[in-house]
């Protein structure tokens, strides 16, 4: 969620030109652009790095989730951080014409006997593209979707040579799962799969409310940087990352634990979580692959949103201690918010005796623990990114069990236990 901190030492003006364009300064700028986007869109931390690190590896991502969840506006004001960088978006139906994504006719040169595309602000030009109902893409554009994702390529409707798009990455959305052949084959060239929902704290859904109708806040910081030190991030920097054997073996092991679950992935999304690993060490301006990378293949190795907690568990077994009992606790505090779930309609001298009895005790344990385990973490160098998830269940559940438990404001307590 966003917690109110802001960049800190990596912010850096949109007009400081200094070392642009230098590795470790458009490392340092995409960090500040995660921390100011965490801060202004609530609970979509690891959303925000995990689109980043996706961007920078030339990649393309899926955010999963309802309608109203942001999607478009994050990926909108994240594109809008790269300076001369192209964006294309679009709604895609089953009946969206190829023509309308990638380069509509030229009507005043058909009148004189030329058949040519218009592509400026199409797919065909775009450096970032944003593709909402990606699923619901017609069988007619079906062949050029894929081609465009996979090899950036189009093919004009009149059959002249392909036309190679400067596409970096897609991100795309939807609100369900794919539900044929067709679709499927997108789904498969989606290497990144993210789940978001609804607002999950009452504090910070009032926060939200309370954006709406408050006064115009002072402009926020807004860190941009270059599409040609982006392109050679992408070309050049995140390539050049080194991958000790270490990771190497890790992988490996972290396949081989998979395929006991039956969760198989194939060698190529494998192949390409490679440049994922990269990318994550990138931006946080290290030369090389460590442990704590590997957390962002809970994003990569999963088909259906059921198996995502058991590919995070594998994941965390094999490199971080600290987030795998984060994700006990998860369970003891999933375990509480369905108990108060049962509840619904009892007697507030039902519920304020449960809270005393059960809840209260438990969730300020919980809390506990997950701060010292974070501390813990950060301290060795670990991800600190499933503990913070999990620390955010924890404080929506007792945020929860404040408003309809004990009919307190949410929003006027603090966060920390």
């Amino acid at each position: 969620m966003g917690d109110g901190r802001d960049a800190g030492d990596d912010t850096v003006a949109s007009g400081d030109t200094g070392a642009a364009g230098a590795p470790e300064d458009t490392a340092r700028r995409l960090r500040a652009v995660c921390g100011e986007l965490s801060t202004r869109f609530f609970e979509r931390d690891d959303v925000v790095r995990t689109l980043v690190v996706t961007l920078l590896a030339g990649q393309h991502s899926l955010v999963l989730g309802p309608p109203g969840t942001a999607k478009s506006e994050l990926a909108r004001e994240l594109t809008g951080r790269i300076d001369g960088a192209a964006y294309w978006e679009i709604l895609l139906s089953k009946f969206t014409a190829p023509t309308r994504m990638f380069g509509p006719i030229d009507v005043a040169a058909l009148a004189r006997g030329e058949y040519r595309q218009v592509y400026d602000g199409r797919a065909t030009t775009a450096h970032v593209a944003f593709i909402d109902e990606i699923f619901k893409c017609s069988t007619a554009a079906l062949n050029e979707t894929l081609g465009y994702l996979n090899e950036r390529i189009y093919h004009p409707e009149n059959g002249g040579a392909p036309i190679r798009c400067p596409l970096i990455g897609a991100i795309t959305a939807s609100n369900e799962l794919p539900g044929g052949e067709d679709s499927a084959a997108i789904y498969d060239r989606l290497l990144v799969r993210i789940e978001v929902g609804y607002l999950e704290d009452p504090s910070n859904f009032a926060a939200l409310v309370r954006s709406a109708v408050g006064r115009p806040a002072e402009p926020a910081p807004r860190t941009t940087l270059e599409l040609a030190a982006l392109q050679r991030a992408v070309g050049e920097g995140v390539p050049a990352v080194d991958v000790p054997d270490a990771i190497v073996d890790a992988v490996v092991t972290l396949r081989a634990a998979l395929r006991r679950k039956e969760l198989v992935a194939s060698d190529r999304r494998w192949r390409q979580a490679v440049a994922l690993l990269q990318a994550s060490a990138y931006l946080d301006g290290r030369a090389a692959v460590a442990e704590t990378d590997l957390s962002v293949l809970t994003h990569v190795l999963w088909d259906s949103p059921a198996q995502r907690p058991v590919v995070e568990r594998e994941v965390l077994n094999l490199v971080n201690p600290d987030a795998r009992e984060a994700l006990d606790l998860a369970d003891v505090i999933e375990e509480l918010e369905a108990q108060l779930d049962a509840m619904a309609g009892q007697s507030r001298e039902a519920l304020s005796e449960w809270v005393i009895k059960n809840a209260h005790h438990k969730l300020a344990m919980a809390g506990k623990r997950l701060e010292r385990l974070r501390e813990e973490a950060a301290g060795a160098g670990r991800s600190t990114a499933a503990i913070d998830r999990v620390t955010g269940r924890q404080r929506a559940v007792r945020a929860r069990v404040l408003t309809e438990a004990l009919g307190v404001d949410a929003s006027m307590v603090p966060t920390q236990l």
